[in-house]
Parts: C-alpha cells; structure tokens; sequence
C-alpha cells in the first residue's frame, strides 16, 4: 500500500522558543514516527524568534523589504537543518532541499522530509511554501503553532478573542487578507497561503503544541483545533 503524504508547517516558535523546549520536540518526532506505516511527511520549518531578530537588525539598518525576507528564509533553513540532525539519516533527509522536485525526490527513500521556504516570494513566508508543497503533492495540510487554532483575535492580546473550530475556505482567505503582510508576521497562516488552500481546496488543519492531534486528523478522529475547508 502506497503512503499518504501530508505536509506540516512547524512553526519557528515552537521549533527554537526562547527557551529550548526539549519536551516538545521529543513529543514531536514520536508523533511523526507513530505514523510512518501509513504516512510520509514533509515538514516545513519556520524561522520564528530567530527570522524576526534577523528581520529586525536589517529594518533598523534600512534595508529592503526583501532583503529582510531573505534574511527570514536563512533563519527557516537553519532551523530545518536542526531538525534534519535531530530525525537523524535513518529517517529524514540528509541533503536541505532547495525546491519542490527535491523534495519530492526525498520522498522516496525517507519517511520525513524537513525543508526550510523554498525561495523568495514576494509577501509570503515558510506557510506559503507549505501550501505551495500540499497543493504539489496533492495532499493534506497541517498547520502547527503556537497558539491552538484559529481566534477571531490574538489570544494572547484579547482575551474576549474568540475560538474557531471550522471555517470555509473562503471565509478564512477573507480573514487573513484583512490583514496588512509585513516580514516575520505573527498569523496562523500567511495571506498568500490563505489564496493558494482557497484556490485549489486544500484540506488544512491548524493545531497548537498538542502533537497528539496530529494523528488524530490522521485517523480522522475528533482533535482540539480548527479544520478549514469547505
């Protein structure tokens, strides 16, 4: 039996806190490996702290706004570098892939597959790339944050901010094009992502540090999180 592929954007936050959270990466890769007899994964790493510290040297400094998002793509490499370490050669990839058709290509022979954002796109960060990828791979779609799912508010900011369990496509593409882009943004998922799960229909989950729900979307049970599609 073929395996499913689903791809996850793991974001920056959560891989590289201020305070490394050893906990949650072992709970993590015990999620993904649970899983390998009926899935692959390609996993999308943001840059977090560390692309919004790079981003913040260069703004002082007056660069361009591209140049503060390359900057961002280093830090999403870099932190997808680590997870290659820590997975290990056995089960991920060994070589940082550096677009689609590498990614595919490690597919292959690996169980999971860790990049970083592929390549500069304008107003776009590591979820577009991950939403580019699911609508490549014609498959699934998770988002994991820091927060655990989608709120009518920043949570942190607004406690009367609401929780969202479900929401069309159409009605989160609404939502986050609301919101003006800026380089290493703080938004479940990025604008350009929101269009792309929109356009092609694309299944998409967003859960919180609760690695747990991960294979309860797999298994199409009942899980803490917001479900867009539809």
């Amino acid at each position: 039996m073929e395996k499913r592929v689903v791809v996850i954007s793991l974001g920056g936050s959560l891989i590289v806190p201020e305070k490394p959270n050893f906990k949650f990466l072992e709970k993590f890769k015990k999620e993904l490996r649970k899983n390998y007899k009926k899935f692959k994964f390609v996993v999308v790493c943001g840059g977090g702290s560390i692309a919004r510290k790079y981003i913040s040297i260069l703004k002082h400094d007056k660069k361009s706004s591209k140049e503060e998002a390359l900057a961002g793509i280093r830090a999403t490499r870099m932190n997808a570098l680590l997870l290659m370490q820590l997975f290990g050669k056995k089960e991920a990839n060994d070589s940082l892939p550096m677009n689609m058709k590498q990614v595919k290509s490690n597919l292959k022979k690996n169980n999971v597959v860790f990049c970083g954002a592929l390549r500069y796109a304008e107003k776009a960060t590591s979820d577009t790339t991950a939403a580019k990828l699911a609508h490549f791979l014609n498959c699934d779609f998770i988002n994991i944050t820091n927060v655990k799912g989608l709120y009518t508010d920043n949570p942190y900011t607004n406690p009367k901010a609401k929780f969202i369990a479900h929401e069309s496509w159409k009605d989160f593409e609404k939502r986050a094009l609301k919101r003006k882009y800026h380089a290493g943004q703080h938004f479940v998922l990025d604008q350009e992502a929101a269009v792309i799960i929109r356009k092609f229909k694309i299944r998409t989950y967003i859960i919180g540090q609760d690695t747990r729900n991960i294979t309860k979307i797999l298994e199409g049970k009942k899980f803490v999180g917001t479900s867009i599609f539809g």
